[in-house]
């Protein structure tokens, strides 16, 4: 009996991870000055590789998503837009930059589509292959753009790899769970599944003069989606100790009212201390917690990028992220990597919060948050039932992606 046990929690324990990523995706770049650096995810990558987590994951390299994917939830006239405008000839497209809200925050680069394809495409290869029952978590690092809108760019975000992704588990999962840790509002994704019932969204975040202004506590979905989506809205210099009393309760609370089949949880690296553009203070260990949470579920799940404007922050949070998902410690000293000079002056995988940034939710904020949140909560109607359709044709063809490694 006693080797049935341990067998099951070796079971528990042990999690099949597929990992997508394309060599490709670090060489895209936003321009001079510009925050957002998708070398963040070579960087990731490398120190993934040197800490030898690749023999715990299965490596693919995605397809880029096609034309017809992309617009399963972006409109053709903007898909064909992203397609075919480039910093050469965006004279030609004055009156589109407006209406497709192309700025100096989202501007026209180039390969701009092509780094569309493949941030899009391990979201929906992902999502596929947890589908497909042949994997338990999947990982896209190079995804997690969850400002981008059916018709506009927003936020540095193009296309929303987390819509797409989450559309393409809603023909084999009756509700899906989206949660948001980023710094900011995950909106893009809250306004797309507004009004349904299928798929809920939880975002964690900054709120108060703050880009991009929405995920108030009253905005809970409607119609069919009524109390369907849910904001907690945090304050700046929040720290891990803080920032787990609410996510826990709050995050119980939803899996046990909505009893999601399978999860998609966006790793935004922007909420840790330090980052350029974030406000609070969490470590490798507070962020990490979140995944920690899902991961002893035992529910698929899909963990996807997002934000994160301190490179070097990015790709520690990230690889120690990979490291819960495949369940194995990793030494505090980073092994030696082609970026190496990159992490100094310490070279340690872990970061340490700043002691002299005061954390302004105080107990008197946290109670109000927690019960506006948890009465929202209790006005939902148990986990709806879906009545299921014949499934529609997969998002990728054919499950042989082409392997990494």
């Amino acid at each position: 009996r006693m080797a049935a046990i341990a067998q099951n929690t070796q079971d528990h324990s042990k999690r099949r991870v597929a990992y997508y990523y394309d060599t490709d995706i670090g060489n895209y770049y936003y321009g001079q000055g510009h925050v957002m650096k998708p070398h963040r995810i070579r960087l990731t990558h490398h120190l993934i590789l040197n800490y030898g987590l690749y023999r715990d994951l299965e490596v693919f390299r995605p397809f880029p998503a096609a034309f017809d994917e992309l617009t399963r939830f972006h409109s053709e006239e903007y898909m064909t837009f992203l397609k075919n405008a480039t910093p050469g000839n965006l004279k030609l497209y004055n009156k589109q930059k407006v209406q497709f809200n192309v700025s100096e925050d989202c501007p026209i680069f180039d390969g701009l589509y092509q780094f569309c394809q493949l941030s899009s495409g391990g979201s929906l290869a992902a999502a596929v292959k947890i589908n497909k029952l042949k994997t338990d978590i999947a990982i896209n690092w190079m995804g997690g753009l969850h400002h981008a809108k059916k018709g506009q760019a927003s936020g540095f975000c193009y296309t929303n790899d987390i819509v797409l992704g989450i559309l393409e588990l809603l023909k084999y999962h009756q509700r899906v769970l989206y949660v948001d840790i980023d710094v900011h509002h995950g909106d893009g994704v809250e306004e797309a599944f507004y009004s349904t019932d299928r798929v809920m969204t939880v975002s964690f975040h900054k709120y108060g003069e703050f880009f991009p202004g929405t995920g108030d506590l009253t905005d809970v979905g409607e119609g069919k989606g009524q109390f369907y989506s849910l904001n907690v809205p945090l304050r700046d210099g929040i720290n891990d100790l803080t920032y787990y009393s609410i996510f826990t309760p709050v995050m119980t609370k939803v899996m046990e009212k909505f009893q999601p089949t399978a999860v998609v949880l966006q790793c935004g690296a922007d909420s840790l201390n330090g980052d350029k553009l974030g406000t609070f203070n969490l470590t490798l260990h507070g962020h990490g917690a979140c995944v920690r949470f899902f991961r002893s579920y035992n529910i698929p799940m899909m963990m996807v990028g997002g934000g994160g404007y301190t490179p070097k922050n990015v790709a520690r949070c990230w690889t120690y992220e990979t490291a819960l998902a495949v369940n194995k410690s990793i030494s505090n000293e980073l092994p030696y990597n082609d970026y190496f000079e990159w992490y100094g002056p310490n070279y340690h995988l872990h970061i340490a919060p700043s002691s002299n940034v005061q954390d302004h939710n105080t107990p008197q904020y946290r109670k109000k948050v927690l019960e506006s949140v948890v009465l929202n909560l209790d006005k939902l109607t148990f986990a709806p039932s879906v009545q299921m359709q014949p499934i529609p044709a997969d998002a990728i063809k054919c499950l042989n992606d082409s392997t990494l490694l």
